[in-house]
């Protein structure tokens, strides 16, 4: 019997003859606004997320996102604002960072969920070189430190990737999840939020650093950005990067163009949200759009974002309804 697991890998590995669908999955919890509105249509609002993914009819699955701050650490003192200008600063805060005890939580996690595998998914997610600067220097000041403070920013991508790979080591010391996404969020609408140059001279260093790592172990390495990546995949793939996601349609990312210009690059999402709300010809008409590309592999169709809250639970189901006939259709 074909499982869970079996799916994915027969996706990632591109050979679509060995499976019976495509994994159904919802990669992003969903919006506390979405659930609220199921929860007054029906859904019952105390499920935890495996039985919520399972009356909805999806694939369950585990994600960690490991802490790269202690609880203790302070609080921007507003949205977008930091908790750094320079290195004082950050050799300050350096106590809050990078917590050794999650290290032993870590893999406490990993064990109790390892024996699972088969029915639960296990994947986790890290702060990336474009994100955890980012959330120390603040939205505009981060831009800025690129040039302003680039060898603080060198010594902390040091410093982050010397952690992760302690803690990926409490990981596979207990299990080898099959994909893990690193967070940046470096492109919007119009694409990449730093140059090519800026690109190879900070955040590779860092990808070689931890990817070949983790590709050693088996895992298959996604980066998770919003908005239009479509240009930075050459610099992604030159890093050892082997995917990407959410490929937001309304960024402009087109998943067909994408999957004909690069066959083993890992697609993830890339489904409009925002024709959810319309019924079920717009959603499969979305759904026929995106065919091409399910039929080639290496891609997972996906809400290319969080459900927005416009989408009643009865057009969530037959969302999932068009998923699974699509996912089965794409493989026949």
């Amino acid at each position: 019997m074909i499982c869970s697991l079996d799916r994915f890998k027969a996706v990632f590995s591109g050979d679509l003859s060995v499976t019976d669908r495509l994994p159904m999955v919802e990669w992003a919890s969903w919006w506390h606004l979405t659930l609220n509105r199921w929860a007054e249509e029906g859904l019952p609002a105390d499920l935890n997320g495996e039985d919520r993914f399972r009356i909805l009819g999806l694939d369950p699955h585990r994600q960690l996102w490991f802490r790269h701050t202690s609880p203790e650490c302070p609080k921007p003192p507003a949205q977008g604002k930091g908790l750094i200008k320079d290195r004082e600063d950050y050799l300050k805060l350096k106590h809050f960072l990078y917590p050794q005890e999650e290290i032993l939580r870590v893999h406490e996690i990993m064990e109790e969920w390892k024996t699972d595998q088969s029915r639960n998914i296990i994947w986790f997610s890290m702060d990336g070189g474009f994100w955890f600067p980012r959330t120390l220097f603040g939205i505009e000041a981060h831009l800025y430190s690129f040039y302003d403070e680039p060898e603080l920013y060198h010594e902390i991508l040091e410093d982050l990737g010397e952690y992760q790979l302690k803690v990926m080591d409490a990981i596979y010391s207990a299990c080898t999840p099959v994909f893990m996404t690193i967070a940046e969020d470096m492109s919007y609408n119009k694409g990449p939020m730093l140059s090519k140059a800026m690109f190879g001279e900070f955040l590779k260093p860092y990808y070689d650093t931890v990817v070949p790592y983790i590709r050693a172990k088996g895992t298959r390495v996604i980066v998770d950005s919003d908005g239009d990546i479509s240009e930075m995949v050459p610099w992604l793939l030159n890093a050892g990067i082997e995917g990407a996601l959410p490929l937001e349609r309304q960024a402009g990312v087109d998943v067909n163009r994408l999957r004909e210009e690069y066959k083993d690059f890992i697609l993830i999402g890339g489904y409009d949200k925002m024709v959810m709300k319309r019924g079920e010809a717009a959603m499969r008409q979305e759904f026929e759009r995106i065919l091409p590309a399910m039929r080639r592999g290496k891609y997972i169709p996906s809400v290319d974002h969080q459900t927005p809250p416009d989408v009643s639970l009865e057009n969530y189901r037959i969302y999932v309804k068009l998923l699974e006939e699509y996912c089965i259709k794409a493989v026949s």
